[in-house]
């Protein structure tokens, strides 16, 4: 193998996106080919976290120009779980797709749009260019945008409007980071822009230039007060783009904002207080605003905005452990929003609403799909031994370890929110007495049956509770990883000398 091994997945979903473009109005091929595709792209990623995991670090150079003044990929253990977790909920989402979306919206290139989008995730991950994560950023606005139309419907086009304002805002400001940065080191690698921010002068330049950095991720990754968005976008798509929208855009924020702030922009103390300040207020807001709604996928909507105060708080904290809690939740996160989006566009699917008032007798009606959904609803939650709660007893003890009292009661307090939400949901949906959904002519498209035959829809929420399960049962294996990701992290001249020194060059 060589190292042009870190661009197979990248390459795969643009091979993918493009050949689903010669099958436009062929669903049923469009349909194999995403399944068939995806199901290559999560082989070829574990292949490819395999041999990072095994041989450190790897970077390519394109267009044979060296570091920093080519165009760097660069696969460390952080970027590379990420393009796994990208492959195992794209997975999982292409095979829901193929059960869940309607024929007359996947003519309109759903397929095609969504490898884009997937495209552009792998992308963001992989690249070691400020600039070129940008230009992913924009292929990523781009097909989500597309992805949150698809179908024309009034809730869905309002949605879109405040989605695109919010995230083009966040592009501009992003953009302007990058002008000043380079205006002060002439430079957009990412590996020399960690040594060149270090010896400017103008330190006051420099801070204003992380808040901007930060204000443009901040919103992409819908921290406090940046958030308004998400809870008015996510739930007016098809249940399939909310799981993949749910599960990993926010999360490429997230991703940024700890790449850069562990790189670029470190040992801030300000900037730390201020990114443990707004992780504090999402915990509360994000799920203040969960408590108080009726319908579940704006309820799924809130708790994202929440559950990001996790990740942000072990970078506020800036110790090794706070880092490797992040980082674990991160993973936790992705799997378990996936699923739940899924899984209330499966609850939509047979009872015909989202409402939890027009819902319950669930649990009395399906007994075998309602412990399924246990697995991913109390998983969120953190009880343990499920996903949630070991990344939680990771912060807990870096609150201990830096006398972060605020934000140890912040978790706490979140946590129990969550609980709150969770048992309500439960109560109301699956606990109580069934009630009559009246038909309405537009559920000729959800047929509502006593039982569910599309496969389609249930194996990938299965597939998804069995990779929880997995991290939950096997979490002495997610905390290896996210250890040595956060050790990693810690010691950003790993990432410095993999591009600058030992950079392969490759046409």
């Amino acid at each position: 193998m060589t190292q042009q091994i870190i661009l197979y997945p990248l390459l795969l979903q643009l091979l993918l996106a493009i050949l689903l473009m010669f099958f436009w109005n062929k669903i049923k091929a469009q349909r194999v080919i995403s399944m068939v595709g995806s199901a290559i792209h999560l082989v070829v990623s574990i292949v490819v976290f395999a041999y990072i995991w095994n041989n450190g670090t790897q970077t390519l150079q394109a267009g044979s120009w060296e570091a920093p003044f080519g165009i760097t990929f660069i696969a460390d253990t952080f970027a590379i779980t990420m393009v796994l977790l990208t492959s195992i909920a794209g997975f999982a989402v292409s095979v829901f797709s193929a059960g869940s979306v309607i024929s007359g919206r996947l003519k309109f290139g759903y397929f095609p749009i969504y490898h884009f989008l997937l495209l552009g995730l792998t992308g963001a991950f992989l690249t070691g260019d400020i600039f070129n994560l940008y230009v992913w950023f924009e292929i990523i606005i781009i097909s989500s945008f597309v992805l949150i139309t698809i179908g024309g419907e009034k809730a869905q086009l309002e949605g879109a409007v405040k989605y695109f304002t919010l995230n083009f805002l966040a592009s501009m400001i992003f953009l302007t980071a990058i002008a000043v940065l380079y205006g002060l080191t002439g430079s957009l690698n990412m590996a020399d822009l960690a040594n060149k921010v270090a010896a400017v002068e103008n330190r006051a330049l420099v801070e204003i230039t992380a808040i901007l950095f930060l204000i443009g991720f901040g919103i992409k990754s819908a921290l406090f007060p940046l958030y308004y968005w998400l809870p008015a976008s996510y739930h007016t798509p098809p249940s399939a783009v909310s799981a993949i929208f749910g599960g990993l855009l926010t999360k490429v924020g997230v991703y940024a904002l700890i790449r850069v702030f562990t790189l670029i922009f470190v040992e801030d103390v300000f900037l730390d207080q201020i990114l443990l300040v707004l992780a504090i207020f999402t915990l509360f807001s994000g799920a203040l605003g969960a408590l108080v709604q009726n319908n579940i996928r704006k309820i799924f909507s809130y708790l994202i905005i929440s559950h990001i105060g996790y990740m942000i708080i072990g970078l506020g904290m800036y110790t090794e452990v706070a880092i490797a809690g992040g980082v674990f939740y991160l993973i936790h996160d992705i799997m378990i929003k996936t699923n739940l989006f899924m899984v209330s566009g499966l609850i939509y699917r047979i009872k015909g609403s989202n409402s939890m008032r027009a819902l319950g007798g669930f649990y009395a009606n399906y007994p075998k799909l309602s412990l399924l959904i246990f697995i991913p609803l109390f998983s969120l939650i953190g009880i343990p031994p499920l996903s949630g709660f070991w990344p939680k007893i990771s912060l807990i003890t870096a609150t201990f370890n830096s006398e972060s009292y605020w934000s140890l009661a912040a978790i706490i307090f979140a946590s129990f929110l969550t609980l709150v939400v969770i048992a309500k949901l439960w109560a109301e949906v699956f606990w109580k007495d069934a009630q009559e959904i009246p038909e309405r002519p537009r559920f000729r498209y959800f047929h509502k049956v006593k039982n569910i035959k599309r496969v389609e829809m249930v194996v990938p929420i299965i597939f998804l509770s069995l990779v929880t399960l997995y991290i939950g049962f096997g979490a002495e294996h997610v905390q290896t990883l996210s250890a040595r990701i956060a050790s990693e992290l810690m010691d950003s001249q790993q990432y410095i000398d993999a591009v600058l020194n030992n950079s392969q060059i490759t046409e």
